[in-house]
């Protein structure tokens, strides 16, 4: 099912397609590479209703890849395995400052995905609670900076407990197998622990959950602003239409994830679509996870983490969505 280009888009992918006058031309490009993610709704509305196909035309061809997490995406665009995807702001960050020269151009949520999760007879009540205990956590990733955030606010870092790597849906399996004390969890595999196995959320904090962000990388940005223009624009439908189709939207990450509608439903009423802009509050949610990785020693202490935000954020692309 195809959807026609409504919501004044149109006007929206003209200034867009603005940024693009005065580029480097660059061979035609024949395929892009996308991603889609559990943790990113409107990516499965782009994929399922074809508007990147749309928005490119039947001259380039669009290939989808799965990320299971921010970490796999960065993966993906260092290796040119996919040349947009789907991270949190945060794990944009850490890859940026770790040489992986990817930029953000687009906000396509301010979820509230990760928690700190235990099982339902766990004594665990608090972060305090967690000093020696085996916490999973996927590295590089919103639930790994937000577990080092948690801990932080109890007089903890990562020397005081065993962090676990495990991918995210892993993570769940290892709490409720008892191999693990405790879990940063992600949605839709959180709210799975949640509502299917009874497990608790025993720490919650939204401030300490960056935004969700489609970065590029740099060289493709560079060789193909007017793609990136599109993309951006087919997202921005994709993110109208599931404003407007909710119980749609719930029945699409159902199909995808294969979730139960409760579970979809939790996840989505704690996913807010309402802000595309990379502006302040991206910022702001960025810094404060950058001032958690140097004093943890994730990045070089003398590494200029405002020159990396700097770098990072590009809010061309939706600086004339705000508000629309």
């Amino acid at each position: 099912m195809r959807l026609s280009h409504t919501i004044g888009l149109g006007a929206a992918l003209a200034a867009l397609m603005g940024l693009a006058s005065g580029a480097q031309a660059a061979d035609p490009l024949k395929t892009l590479h996308l991603d889609y993610a559990y943790y990113n709704p409107v990516s499965l509305v782009l994929k399922e209703k074809h508007l990147v196909e749309d928005a490119v035309g039947p001259d380039i061809k669009v290939e989808w890849v799965q990320s299971a997490g921010s970490n796999r995406a960065l993966e993906y665009l260092r290796s040119r395995s996919i040349d947009l995807g789907s991270t949190a702001g945060s794990a944009a960050l850490l890859a940026r400052a770790n040489g992986n020269p990817v930029r953000i151009v687009y906000v396509y949520s301010k979820p509230e995905w990760t928690a700190l999760v235990t099982r339902a007879d766990s004594p665990i009540q608090a972060v305090a609670d967690l000093k020696g205990k085996r916490i999973a956590a996927t590295s590089g990733t919103d639930p790994g900076i937000f577990l080092l955030r948690a801990l932080a606010t109890a007089g903890l870092t990562s020397h005081d407990v065993t962090i676990v790597p495990l991918q995210h849906a892993d993570g769940r399996i290892a709490l409720d197998r008892g191999e693990v004390d405790a879990w940063s969890g992600l949605d839709p595999f959180m709210a799975q622990a949640e509502l299917e196995t009874h497990d608790r959320l025993f720490y919650r904090n939204p401030d300490f959950n960056t935004y969700g962000v489609l970065d590029v990388r740099e060289s493709f940005l560079q060789a193909y602003p007017e793609i990136v223009a599109k993309v951006v624009a087919a997202y921005e439908q994709g993110r109208h239409w599931a404003l407007a189709h909710k119980d749609e939207l719930q029945q699409i990450l159902v199909s995808e994830a294969k979730l139960s509608p409760t579970v979809a439903a939790r996840q989505l009423e704690r996913t807010d679509l309402t802000d595309p802009v990379v502006g302040d509050g991206p910022k702001k949610s960025i810094a404060g996870a950058a001032e958690v990785l140097k004093a943890s020693g994730i990045v070089p202490a003398d590494a200029d983490l405002d020159k990396i935000e700097d770098e990072l954020l590009d809010p061309d692309f939706t600086k004339k969505l705000a508000k629309e």
